[in-house]
């Protein structure tokens, strides 16, 4: 099921997985790349899908000014949007990324907000933490 589809940005969900898929297909602008969030946020509220896998490998890494937006902005909407627990987002990205973007995410994985995200740069990887939190 595709929900969103652009020249940016794909979004689906895949019930049979209970995974909701961000994939970029270039960079995005900030508002794209808000704009993406949301929408996929959208999709994920309707479907109670609390276990994303974002590709950011055709996009790179967001500017400072968008990863500190995701991880207070946007991590509140979506403890709100989806409140309980097991909400995980999968980050899937290139080796040089990951590297980058780790340290980033170390202080608000520690956060106790009840959102984990962690970076993955393969994708069955992902799939298994998605689904166990391992």
């Amino acid at each position: 099921m595709s929900a969103f589809d652009s020249d940016y940005l794909r979004i689906s969900y895949r019930p049979d997985l209970h995974v909701l898929f961000m994939r970029w297909t270039r960079p995005a602008t900030s508002a794209e790349h808000r704009a993406g969030y949301l929408a996929a946020l959208q999709l994920a509220e309707q479907q109670q899908a609390r276990q994303w896998l974002i590709d950011l490998r055709s996009r790179g890494l967001a500017d400072v000014a968008d990863l500190h937006w995701i991880l207070q902005e946007f991590a509140t909407a979506f403890q709100q949007a989806l409140p309980g627990p097991d909400r995980r987002l999968a980050y899937f990205t290139t080796p040089y990324y990951a590297e980058v973007l780790e340290p980033r995410l170390a202080e608000f994985n520690n956060s106790g907000s009840g959102l984990a995200i962690r970076v993955f740069t393969e994708e069955m990887p992902a799939y298994a933490w998605l689904q166990t939190g391992r």
